[in-house]
């Protein structure tokens, strides 16, 4: 009876061995590989018309040199040619991609939506310059968190790139570099405002201040096509928005650097 149970006894022990060495050799859903999660990404942006998408998509072939993404601003040109109603402010964006991008008249009254009427200014201040209370709407729009913040810190990277003095001061910069990190949550759950958050501050040279476990959870959660949903935990289809900033975070993990390329063209020479 005890040779019995002792024979047992080792075999179960034999048995759950087996199950761990198994489980830790081929677990349920194996760790997402960086240079996977990039390839997949840049594969989910083949032949995309996005305007805005693409306007990214050229920055990534400028700071990155992704060759699939040369030809970006040359698809955001057919896209601006073929919709004519959308020209004028697709014309103001432009600008990220071409330095001497000429405007017509009319085109700076279609920024309408909140968001852009803080960032434009920053794109353009070299050549417009800025109006006098241009300082308390970039304050203003910090505090109120969220997409605004996320936002003034775009446009304190473009007046940085453009040269532009702004008198804000060390500890408001900072705070907003701080404020935009807390945006970034600990759960699973990635959200575009997430990403968006996390995005920025490598813009802005802060990438240190996105940890890892996030980072993590971006290539866990992105989709089998490629993309990114808006939030990981509502059903859907990849939402290019989400996708484009995804995208962004992680060619930033897979090529660190002490510095970048500008995120705006420069002059031509």
């Amino acid at each position: 009876m005890k040779k019995r149970n002792l024979i047992l006894t080792i075999g179960i022990t034999a048995l759950c061995s087996i199950l761990v060495v198994t489980l830790l050799l081929y677990p349920a859903n194996p760790p997402k590989d960086l240079q996977h999660a990039v390839a997949n990404a840049i594969d989910f942006f083949e032949g995309s018309r996005e305007p805005y998408a693409l306007l990214w998509l050229d920055v990534m072939h400028r700071r990155f040199e992704i060759e699939a993404f040369a030809d970006a601003l040359q698809r955001y040109d057919q896209v601006l040619a073929e919709n004519p109603p959308d020209a004028p402010l697709l014309r103001v964006f432009r600008r990220i991609a071409d330095h001497d991008n000429q405007l017509q008249d009319g085109d700076m009254q279609s920024v309408v939506i909140e968001v852009d009427r803080i960032t434009v200014p920053a794109l353009y201040c070299d050549r417009m310059g800025l109006t006098d209370n241009y300082r308390w709407m970039l304050e203003g729009a910090a505090f109120q968190g969220g997409y605004m913040l996320t936002h003034a810190l775009l446009a304190y990277v473009w007046l940085k790139e453009n040269d532009c003095a702004v008198p804000l001061s060390t500890y408001f910069i900072q705070d907003m570099y701080h404020a935009t990190a807390a945006l970034i949550g600990n759960d699973q759950v990635v959200t575009d405002l997430e990403l968006e958050a996390a995005a920025f501050l490598y813009l802005a040279g802060q990438g240190a201040l996105v940890n890892d476990a996030f980072v993590d959870r971006v290539i866990e959660v992105q989709n089998s096509d490629g993309g990114w949903l808006f939030s990981s935990d509502t059903p859907g289809n990849s939402d290019w928005h989400s996708s484009i900033l995804g995208l962004f975070i992680l060619l930033h993990r897979e090529y660190p650097a002490n510095s970048y390329p500008p995120m705006l063209a420069p002059a031509s020479s």
